[in-house]
């Protein structure tokens, strides 16, 4: 049995902390989880305990800047110093590497949360063929124009400090997320209709961070990659997708840039992929009033596939 907390060194000697949580009486398969921009993985302790009761081992790190990957290496909000979103690509792979040694005889699949999901699409380019399938939650479309301007402010202040918090992109980037909330709370409420989980983020000292400048750059060059048609060609035709969003998630559009890239997958053969949208949910799905549905609907496919 795993450790339930350790370092992993990466090929470049930077250590990532990881959580596992093994308490299985028959192993079925493991999940392993990407978490999303400023948060960490020991959130998702509860996804994981629920997993384990059908079977499923879960394996969750904390991204570089983030958590106590960040804590160890003293910068949090920021990724690596030169192609940062391919690093912690990279580190997934290596952590998958990891597993795969553990568990030789288990599938293996990736699950990501927003940020987490466009880590794990570029993934599915990269190294699609290593796994089983993976879930995609609470990820969005391709962002355009504005993403290319916000590459060229980040550029523009990278050349000051590349790892200091930025302001002006953390604005430009979430500021209007809260817009289509009425009477809203916090500046978080855009997460969840629950309050008390929203509290619970804003609460916890590894959620909410403003990121640096080399992140956002690092973030917006990952969107092009993950959007660009002849990467998309390099993911597996036939790998098992679950592609799962709020209809008031404003990351997702609200429906519509999920749709849109549930249907740029298909256009370019991968049609094993399942899209569930439920209505009136917000960004976090697994800390919404309906999480428990979606981890049934979660476990649900997860076992699925594994059956077939």
């Amino acid at each position: 049995m795993l450790r339930e907390t350790l370092f992993l060194t990466m090929d470049d000697g930077m250590d990532v902390f990881v959580r596992t949580w093994t308490k299985v009486k028959r192993p079925v398969a493991v999940l392993q989880i990407a978490h999303g921009m400023a948060e960490h993985g020991a959130r998702y302790a509860p996804f994981a305990k629920f997993c384990n009761e059908q079977g499923v081992i879960v394996v969750a790190n904390d991204h570089r800047g983030h958590g106590q990957t960040g804590e160890k290496s003293g910068v949090m909000g920021y990724f690596a110093p030169h192609n940062g979103f391919e690093q912690v690509v990279h580190d997934l792979y290596a952590i998958h590497t990891w597993l795969a040694k553990e568990y030789p005889d288990l599938p293996k699949y990736l699950m990501g949360h927003s940020m987490g999901s466009f880590l794990t699409r570029r993934y599915l380019q990269r190294y699609g063929a290593s796994i089983d399938g993976a879930i995609l939650m609470g990820s969005g479309g391709d962002p355009g124009l504005a993403a290319k301007i916000g590459k060229l402010v980040a550029r523009l202040q990278m050349r000051r400090n590349p790892t200091k918090p930025s302001k002006l992109l953390d604005t430009m980037a979430f500021g209007a997320y809260n817009r289509g909330i009425k009477d809203a709370k916090t500046k978080f409420d855009w997460l969840s209709r629950d309050d008390r989980e929203v509290k619970k983020y804003i609460e916890d000292p590894h959620c909410g961070m403003v990121a640096s400048a080399g992140f956002f750059f690092d973030l917006f060059t990952g969107l092009e990659l993950i959007h660009d048609p002849a990467l998309i060609q390099n993911i597996p035709k036939d790998i098992p997708i679950l592609v799962v969003s709020g209809d008031a998630d404003p990351v997702g559009g609200n429906g519509r840039g999920v749709a849109a890239f549930v249907g740029q997958l298909k256009k370019n053969g991968i049609t094993n992929v399942k899209m569930k949208m439920y209505p009136e949910a917000r960004h976090e799905l697994l800390n919404e009033i309906n999480q428990k549905e979606v981890m049934d609907d979660l476990l649900e496919w997860l076992l699925e596939q594994i059956t077939e």
